[in-house]
């Protein structure tokens, strides 16, 4: 776990994909791949299938997300009783069936 102004944090390997995968060229890979190392939230043994729990059950409650990968980063943040810092609506609608703490991240 890392700290940021003297909180803690944990990133979640779905995060270094995405951020990674974004990179506009080798030089924004190579600081990001640098900034990314360490402090991540590990994937439990029932993580996988408990993410998809949540995405069946949105589903049959007719709530749609994006993508199963934040059902995943949910479960994640749950496993670790993290809040998770997010932009992105998926994370609330997963939160109404689910006790995942979030918080809508600002951008300023």
């Amino acid at each position: 776990m890392g700290f940021i102004a003297n909180e803690p944090y944990g990133l979640c390997r779905f995060t270094q994909l995405e951020l990674l995968q974004g990179a506009k060229d080798e030089r924004e890979w190579r600081l990001l791949d640098e900034y990314l190392a360490g402090h991540y939230l590990e994937i439990k043994e029932n993580t996988w299938k408990n993410a998809a729990r949540i995405y069946f059950e949105l589903r049959r409650k007719r709530i749609t997300v994006s993508s199963p990968v934040d059902c995943c980063i949910a479960q994640v943040a749950m496993d670790e009783k993290a809040l998770l810092l997010h932009r992105d609506r998926d994370f609330d609608k997963i939160a109404r069936i689910r006790p995942l703490s979030t918080l809508w991240f600002e951008v300023i």
